[in-house]
């Protein structure tokens, strides 16, 4: 009789809380806008001090205290590689002495794409359609986050953990990100929320490795009227051309290793790929360019070595680069995410009841896949030990992520709020809760 009594006393205080949530999301657009308004695009990443500003600010009305984390920066730093400014991360705490649960942010985004018919660091608002650069990916997460924190506090709801906050740099293919850093120097505690996921009914298997490697190939400039005599010049960009083909080759074998990693329902089995994502070469039509850059960006299945992908690379430009006499080439890794392995836990039943309460997902709407698109929490797990990382967020396969229109809904950030608020919640599903005694 009392546990069905603390039941429906569960159901209406969150209920309560999830209708001050829904009346005081406008709060959360407002904060929304402020972040989008913050360029923190990687490369090269020159806005995380002041975005770390901004986080202190919006979080100590909540009882936080904030401390900055810089990565150092020969941990980081590439010659003539992409990233610059500090990287500037910040944890916001507030013990009680209860278990500790991370709530999980990567700052950064993606650079803007051709092709936003807005500014894409100015929020727009079409009905519920809210977008920007970072609007799903991930800052309207932490917009729906410190809604649910307000909302505990607004509605007086006892929290089951103490939340520790992390605003973490350098996730979209950085060469040492921010949680990384902080999780090797033991600054990490409890289990962690990591908000990088999708607001659909998904249970995380898992993710590929990604890293990124910059190509230089170098011939040698003359005037362009000079450029077919013989011995005159080396043209950098059309002396890469046996590359791009190999390039092209090593691309169609990669693509045919596939991985055993579930993949998201009703789409084909995950494989391995290498893609050209920058090239970059000439200065003027009057001279003959003696530089050519590539980006490739690898992603690797959990079923291969790291050492391996990338000394097949290695391997791969270079021949190609010798067969062209003058020209010389050099490789340098300016970005790398160790794949996350199965991180499933004991904290995953009530996160997922969390999720499905939110967002109105039943049980059995939920699946289990993983992604080809890639993580900064393998360094997690191979820094601490544990493999458990429950990931939520506010993707949908609609929402532009990446691209022109970037978009999230004020729906999904009061569901996420909602479901967030639950998680946190001492009285939501205790039988559920692995840090609770259980009789």
């Amino acid at each position: 009789m009392m546990t069905a009594v603390r039941a429906e006393d569960e159901t209406v205080a969150l209920s309560r809380a999830s209708a001050w949530i829904a009346g005081a999301v406008e709060d959360a657009v407002i904060d929304l806008g402020r972040m989008i308004a913050l360029d923190t695009s990687f490369p090269p990443g020159q806005g995380y001090g002041d975005f770390a500003m901004l986080m202190e600010t919006m979080t100590r009305p909540l009882g936080f205290e904030a401390e900055r984390i810089d990565v150092p920066e020969e941990l980081w730093r590439v010659p003539n590689g992409p990233a610059d400014g500090v990287r500037a991360n910040l944890i916001a705490t507030r013990g009680s002495g209860k278990p500790v649960c991370g709530l999980y942010f990567h700052v950064d985004t993606v650079p803007a794409a051709p092709g936003w018919t807005t500014d894409p660091l100015a929020m727009t608002r079409d009905g519920e359609r809210l977008s920007g650069l970072g609007a799903a990916d991930m800052k309207g997460c932490i917009a729906a986050v410190l809604l649910a924190l307000r909302a505990a506090k607004a509605c007086n709801i006892e929290l089951a953990y103490d939340p520790m906050l992390l605003f973490c740099t350098d996730e979209e293919g950085g060469l040492y990100p921010g949680i990384r850093y902080l999780a090797e120097q033991g600054r990490l505690g409890g289990h962690i929320v990591n908000f990088n996921g999708s607001a659909e009914a998904r249970i995380w298997a898992g993710c590929f490795g990604l890293f990124n490697l910059l190509v230089r190939v170098r011939g040698q400039a003359v005037h362009a009227g000079e450029g077919n005599r013989q011995g005159s010049g080396l043209n950098a960009i059309e002396g890469a051309l046996p590359l791009l083909n190999a390039l092209a080759a090593l691309k169609a074998r990669v693509a045919s290793r596939v991985s055993a990693l579930p993949p998201p329902p009703g789409k084909p089995a995950l494989a391995a790929q290498l893609n050209i994502a920058t090239i970059d070469g000439g200065t003027a039509g009057g001279q003959v360019p003696a530089l050519l850059e590539l980006t490739l960006n690898r992603r690797y299945m959990p079923e291969e070595a790291f050492d391996e992908a990338l000394a097949e690379i290695d391997h791969t430009v270079r021949r190609a680069v010798a067969s062209v006499p003058g020209l010389t080439v050099e490789t340098v890794l300016t970005g790398h995410l160790a794949p996350t392995s199965d991180p499933a836990g004991p904290h995953w039943p009530r996160w997922q009841a969390a999720v499905g309460m939110g967002f109105g997902y039943a049980p059995e709407d939920f699946r289990r896949w993983g992604a080809a698109s890639c993580s900064d929490f393998g360094w997690v797990q191979r820094a601490t030990g544990r493999q458990e990382v429950l990931l939520g967020g506010l993707g949908r396969p609609d929402r532009n992520v990446h691209a022109p229109g970037e978009y999230t809904t004020i729906s999904d950030i009061i569901s996420l709020a909602s479901a967030v608020l639950a998680y946190l919640a001492a009285d939501f599903r205790p039988e559920l809760n692995p840090d609770l005694p259980q009789s």
